[in-house]
Parts: structure tokens; C-alpha cells; sequence
């Protein structure tokens, strides 16, 4: 293709090639007006139906919406066009006609439900609120990723196909290896570990996560965006400091950077978290939860915190903050206990108001009591000899934490459900496309 001039940057005085989608067409009479549609923007083409080539006129009154078009022409300034210019074609190409019945309309004039949305995603993210929910997306891995670095941190890939699960046989996808079972890995929480025992230390991961639960609700996937933070030599709150400082870099990278897509999305009141997460022990959130006499049963010692109970305690506190010092029988067997006080667990969840975020903690490194961990919890331990052996060879104590990445996006952005931001969900409904 000719050099190409993407829409935002044509100027006037120049002679461009733009290409991109037909937008929308107006047809005025004895003036047509062609919107065309790139990823920088949007820009208008002028059909002077009695002054051009009657070719080329046709060409474009007679293209489909969404069609894609190669346009060679002047630029012209023109106050009343949306981008106050405007293209006086000497050319059209169409590249590749659009069908007429679209199952969804791209320009957002028609409202469409979101599994005819998800349906037909590649037409739903040329919508302009859909892209700028993924522009977000990415700008908030980039964040991450450069906020992880800045930590020391080294980023790895760990294996999606694994022997057994992270947490034993449960809530795991089967799969056939070389005629033997295996399964879709639910974390990298075992070779991450690993890892910051051997000579890197410090790692991050941004990667896939497969979780068969049932759920069926607006913010469960069985296929999730996991990102996993590990470091040797750090206690549960140094692995806290950084998930804050991490969560707050993703906001301030989309508040400096995403303005744009902020705007599209009717987000005007964006706030980036400044003051130090609070931090609840397990004990006070759930006399915080009590007090406020909305749940149907009081709490005790040991209960999970129901959805409801995470709701109640999200608008008392109303910003982020940590929950600590869970009981050890409700966390995993990698969750280190306090040396002072063995029924409290060094694990604590990261959450925002609407929903938990991060689970994280200091690990067990001591390997006769990673053992009886896995024993207390019903696992065997000669099914994970490839993680226990190593910790007799020089493992150090360390500690971290994962975030989801489409909770974190959606939060952020006040979405009503996950699978806005997650270009192609995987649920109990959903396999395709």
C-alpha cells in the first residue's frame, strides 16, 4: 500500500492516503459526506457529486458501512467537519466490501446485549467504548510491567499444562497428554515459588489462569488474566507494599495517559488512589461486618467472608484496603504462619469495595513444614515431589501475591461485567469464538 497517513495526523495542505472502515455515510443531495475510521481517529471525505468523477462518486455513495476503503486526496481545512478537516478525494478504493446487515452497529447508534457484543467481538471493538476499555487494558499491563521492573523484578513463563493442580484436584480443567491425564494449570504459584529460589529471586508473571468453577456471574471467568508477583527475602508486608505500589501505578498510568479513553467512556470523576491502603485484620473485618447488622447471620472465627459480607465492608471502608492475619485453616498450605501465633496465616487479600482483588502471603520455606501443610489439607506430598525437593536444597523464606487482571480493569473502570474486559471470555457458556 501506498505510505499511509493515519486519520488524527492528516493536515491541511498535504495529499494523503488514508484507509480504514466506512463509518457512516451522509448523503446531503447534491454533496455526500464519507466517514472514514482508522485506530487513530475518524476523518471526512467530501463527495461533490456534480464537480467530481462520476466514478468515483458512485464508488463511494455505493459502499457498505464498515467496508474497508483506501482514500487518496488533499486535505482541506473545514471548521464544520468533525475534526475540522476535511479529504477531497482523487481516489477510492474499496479493499474489502462490508456485507449490509450487520449483526451489530459499530458506530454505537444501535444498542446491541453484550453476548451479541461478545458474539461478534471483532465488530464490537471497532465501537469506540469497547476499544478504549482495551487501549486501558493494555496501557495497565505496560504499568505493571514497568512498575514489577522497577522493583528488580525479572519476568518469567511458567508451564499452562501441568501433572497435578496447585491446590490439588479440584476446580481443574483434565486434558489429554500423550495418553495421559494432565490439567489446565490454575496458577503459577508453585513454579513461581521455585523460581525465586533459584538465581533470579524476584519474578512476575502476566499470564493465562484456568479455574473449572461453576460460577456463573458478572465477575467470574474460567479463563483469567493472572498477575503474579514472588520475592525471596521479603515478609507478607513487603509483598503488601508492592501490590499497593502496583495497583497505584496502573492508575496513575491511566490518568496520565488515557485521557481520551476516559472521556469516551463517560468517566470524568477518575481517581487515583494516593493515601496508604488500610489495613484490616481477618478479626476486625469481620466485627466491622457484624456491626453493621446487615447480613442475615453474624459471623464467627474461621467463616470465609461471603459475597455480601465483601460488600458491607467495601462501603464501610470505601477505598482500597488489605485483610491479615486470616486463620490458618482457611488458607492454603503454602501460607506461612506467624511464628508467634500458629492458628493466624501470614495470607491477606488485597480488595477494593466491590470485590477482592489480590490474594497473596508469605510462603512456607521450611520444608518438614510445607509437608505437614500438605498433609493437614488432605494432599499428597509425593504428588508435588518436582516443588518439595527443592526446598531442601536452600530455599528462602519469600513471599507474594496475585491480582486478576480483568477484576483490576474492572473496577478501575466501573464496568457491570467482566467479560467487557476480556476480549474473548471463556465461561460455562462460552468456548467460541
Amino acid at each position: 500500500m501506498d505510505e499511509r497517513t493515519y486519520t488524527a495526523d492528516a493536515t491541511p495542505g498535504d495529499t494523503v492516503t488514508v484507509a480504514g472502515w466506512v463509518h457512516e455515510l451522509r448523503d446531503l443531495g447534491g454533496i455526500a459526506f464519507l466517514i472514514v475510521r482508522d485506530t487513530s481517529g475518524k476523518i471526512q471525505v467530501k463527495l461533490e457529486k456534480d464537480e467530481m468523477d462520476e466514478e468515483l462518486v458512485e464508488t463511494g455513495l455505493d459502499v457498505a458501512r464498515e467496508s474497508v476503503v483506501k482514500i487518496v486526496g488533499d486535505v482541506k481545512e473545514e471548521p464544520r467537519a468533525p475534526t475540522g478537516v476535511e479529504v477531497v478525494p482523487t481516489g477510492i478504493e474499496v479493499i474489502a466490501e462490508a456485507e449490509t446487515q450487520l449483526p451489530l452497529d459499530p458506530s454505537g447508534k444501535v444498542d446491541a446485549e453484550l453476548p451479541t457484543r461478545l458474539d461478534n467481538r471483532t465488530l464490537d471493538v471497532r465501537r469506540d467504548e469497547s476499544k478504549a476499555i482495551f487501549e486501558i487494558r493494555s496501557e495497565v499491563l505496560r504499568a505493571v510491567r514497568e512498575e514489577f521492573r522497577s522493583f528488580g523484578s525479572t519476568e518469567i513463563t511458567t508451564p499452562k499444562i501441568v501433572a497435578t493442580g496447585t491446590e490439588g484436584g479440584t476446580e481443574l480443567f483434565p486434558i489429554t497428554y500423550f495418553g495421559e491425564e494432565a490439567f489446565m494449570n490454575q496458577s503459577p504459584q508453585l513454579f513461581k515459588q521455585l523460581m525465586v529460589g533459584s538465581g533470579l529471586e524476584r519474578v512476575f508473571e502476566i499470564g493465562p489462569i484456568f479455574r473449572a468453577e461453576e460460577h456463573n456471574t458478572p465477575r467470574h471467568l474460567n479463563e483469567a488474566t493472572s498477575i503474579d508477583f514472588e520475592s525471596a527475602f521479603f515478609d507478607h508486608t513487603e509483598a503488601m507494599d508492592v501490590c499497593e505500589a502496583v495497583t497505584k501505578a496502573a492508575y496513575e498510568a491511566v490518568a496520565e495517559n488515557c485521557a481520551d479513553e476516559l472521556e469516551t467512556l463517560g468517566i470524568d470523576d477518575f481517581e487515583v488512589p494516593e493515601e496508604a491502603f488500610p489495613r484490616l485484620t481477618y478479626e476486625e473485618a469481620i466485627e466491622r461486618i457484624n456491626a453493621t447488622g446487615e447480613l442475615d447471620e453474624q459471623l464467627v472465627w474461621g467463616d470465609d467472608l461471603p459475597t455480601e459480607g465483601e460488600h458491607v465492608l467495601g462501603q464501610d471502608v470505601g477505598e482500597h484496603y488489605f485483610i491479615t492475619d486470616w486463620p490458618s485453616e482457611i488458607k492454603p498450605f503454602y501460607i506461612k504462619d506467624h511464628d508467634d501465633d500458629e492458628t493466624l496465616s501470614t495470607g491477606f487479600d488485597m480488595m477494593h469495595p466491590r470485590m477482592e482483588l489480590v490474594s497473596g502471603g508469605q510462603r512456607e520455606h521450611r520444608f518438614d513444614h510445607l509437608v505437614e501443610g500438605f498433609e493437614q489439607q488432605g494432599l499428597n506430598p509425593d504428588e508435588f515431589e518436582y516443588y518439595t525437593k527443592m526446598f531442601k536444597y536452600g530455599m528462602p523464606p519469600h513471599a507474594g501475591w496475585a491480582i486478576g487482571g480483568e477484576r483490576l480493569i474492572m473496577t478501575m473502570l466501573g464496568l457491570d461485567n467482566i467479560r467487557e474486559a476480556v476480549l474473548f471470555p471463556r465461561d460455562r457458556q462460552r468456548l467460541s469464538p
